[in-house]
Parts: structure tokens; sequence; C-alpha cells
């Protein structure tokens, strides 16, 4: 019979026993890993509360957690020590079996299971696991048509991406922007939303950038997915275009495939992503343009300063600024859209960025910066 432990034992975004449980801020524990991605992505919410969280905050070690979790699953690990070593230094066994014509559905999800799972905190695991050719063998497993089967080797990808960037270097060299792309395209939610993360841990490397984007079919799949795909897809799909729109080139493209007008509707329903990304477009000219054609533009803008998050009003009030320098008339439209006297609000806040921008946004309302 299988053992159950308590609730706590569990992390909220993984779902999994803790190994490094550590307490945020705002009171509850993750796992180390889990949290540290999740703030690492630019999340400055709590994922349980949505409450605000510091710029910079604080992993406090839950000692107390961790040796209770520890004194209840040692002995039930240690009987498979043997074995647990045995795996982690044979995972050219474990690819070639998942390569192997001989291996069935089920023995390849199990494998793909087991490697993500030995591969998800062990750096050096990954490390073998390159070299050992895991790229080849995930790119093999996405050919298949089983939704299942793309989904666990796309996380195997992500997993092999995590630590070098040679690594990702390499694996946009062997071919990955056409599987991830057909699974953009095509494949079940949960494979798109993990083949948009693919391409935003491909796209930290500043070379990757260009390569990515220059790729007839990425960013225009990548825009697809924030229009037609659900929220979890969405919002991975905002990352992905975040990421890769700091790279100059794809500001033109990502505007070019219509994204200006689905990142403000997607803006206006809550997703701070997309205002990150409408601040990056915002920044080149094809952008700015677009937002002003986009009726309602400010007025979405305004209702995230009045509503949104912490990091949606910082953005919110970066693209603004952008907006107002370059143009008279969303100058005129932002005051007469009640901007001034929000800013002049914001200024009290305890948020240093969010004074800072609002600061910046009264200077160009009031004309005191020059449009360059």
């Amino acid at each position: 019979m299988a053992t159950q432990f308590p609730d706590d034992f569990f992390c909220p975004i993984s779902l999994e026993i803790m190994s490094d449980p550590v307490i945020l801020p705002s009171g509850h524990t993750f796992d180390r890993p889990s949290i540290q991605r999740w703030l690492d992505a630019g999340h400055r919410t709590c994922p349980l509360t949505k409450l605000p969280l510091p710029e910079h905050p604080s992993l406090i070690p839950n000692h107390a957690l961790r040796s209770l979790i520890s004194n209840c699953t040692l002995p039930l690990a240690q009987p498979h020590s043997n074995q647990s070593h045995h795996n982690h230094s044979q995972p050219q066994t474990l690819i070639s079996t998942l390569t192997s014509p001989a291996s069935s559905l089920d023995s390849k999800l199990d494998l793909l299971d087991r490697l993500n799972k030995m591969a998800k905190d062990d750096a050096a695991f990954r490390a073998k696991l390159t070299e050992f050719g895991a790229v080849a063998a995930g790119l093999k497993c996405l050919d298949s048509d089983e939704p299942c089967l793309q989904a666990k080797a796309l996380t195997l990808l992500l997993n092999v991406s995590l630590d070098d960037d040679g690594n990702k270097v390499g694996m946009v060299a062997e071919g990955v922007l056409d599987r991830v792309v057909a699974v953009l395209q095509g494949g079940s939610p949960k494979s798109r939303a993990v083949a948009a993360t693919v391409l935003t841990s491909l796209a930290l490397v500043e070379v990757n950038k260009g390569t990515i984007g220059a790729d007839p079919y990425v960013i225009p799949a990548l825009v697809s997915l924030l229009r037609d795909g659900k929220w979890p897809e969405k919002k991975e799909a905002a990352t992905a275009l975040h990421t890769l729109c700091s790279f100059t080139d794809n500001r033109r493209r990502a505007v070019e495939c219509g994204a200006v007008a689905i990142l403000l509707r997607i803006a206006d329903s809550g997703l701070d992503r997309a205002v990150e990304v409408l601040g990056q477009l915002a920044r080149s000219k094809d952008g700015r343009e677009e937002m002003q054609r986009f009726s309602g533009c400010v007025r979405i803008l305004v209702r995230v300063l009045e509503n949104g998050t912490n990091r949606g009003v910082q953005h919110a009030l970066l693209t603004l600024s952008s907006l107002c320098r370059f143009s008279e008339k969303m100058r005129v439209e932002a005051r007469n859209q009640g901007v001034l006297a929000i800013c002049m609000c914001l200024v009290e806040v305890d948020n240093e960025k969010i004074r800072e921008n609002a600061c910046y946004l009264i200077q160009v309302l009031d004309g005191n910066h020059s449009m360059i």
C-alpha cells in the first residue's frame, strides 16, 4: 500500500514532496527549486495568494519541515538507494532504451518520467544526459503523434537546456526549432505550453534570440498561441515573446504578426507578462504606431494602473511613457483619461520602481522630456 504523507510535505507548485522547503515573505512554504524558477521567470507575487512580493524576496529555510520530511521519507528511500545510484550512473542505458524500436509507448513514458525526475534538481545528471544524446532522443520522441510522449520529451529537452549556454546553442543547431514549432501549431494544450517554455529557455542566450526570431514560423506560432491558447498557454507564449523581444528585430516581427492587439486584450484580462511585452514593443516605432491605432489602448493601460499588480502597474507606466514621449496625441489622451492624477498617487507608494516610473511619466505628460 502506498504511504500517505501530509499535504504540507508537497510543494504547491510542483505537487511533489519537497527536498528543500523555504518560506516566502507571504508566509507560505515552497520547494526552493520550484519557487526559484517562479521568481526567475519574473513573477513578484505569491503563487498561492497572488499578493505582491518584494523585488528581491528572501527565501527562509524551513528547517523544521525539512527535518520532518527527511525523518518520514528516508526510511522509505533507503531500500532503493542502490537502484537510484545505478540509474544516475547509467544515463546512456536509459537513453538507449528510450530510442530503441523495441520499446513500447508505456516503456518510453516511464523512461521519460524517470529521466525527468532525476534531471529536475541534479545538474550533474543533466550534464550526463547531454553527453549521451538526450537531445537527439528527445527530438525523436517529439516526432511521435502521442501527446503524452511529446509533453514528456519536451520536458526532457527543457531540463537539458537549463544549465549550459552551449547546450542551448547546440539544441538550436540540432533542429529543435522545427519540432517545437510543430508542437506549438498542433500539439496538446500541455505540450504547447511546455514548447513555449523551451523557447524561453533557449532564448536566454543572446545569440539564440536572433536565430530563433529569424525563423519564419516561431514568432507567428507564439502569437497564435497567445491568441487561441488557454490561460497557461497564453502565459508561456507571452513569456517566450518577452524573452525574444529583448532583441530589437524581434519586436518588429512580433508587431507584424499582430501581437499588439492580442497583448492589449490579454493585458486587460490581468496577465502581467502581456503588459511587459507591450512595454518592450513600445520601445519600437512600429510598436508605438500599432498601439496608437488600437482604439482603447490608453484606457486599457489605465485600468492596469488602477487594478493591476505591482508588476503590471510598473510596466503599464513604462508603456505609457514610451507612447506619450513620442506622441502629442497620446499625451493628450492620457491626460484626459486621468493618468496624471493616478501618477500623483503612485509616487507615494512603497514600491521604488513604481515611484520612479510614475515620476518619469509625470515629466513626460508635463512636456518636460524631449521627443528624440
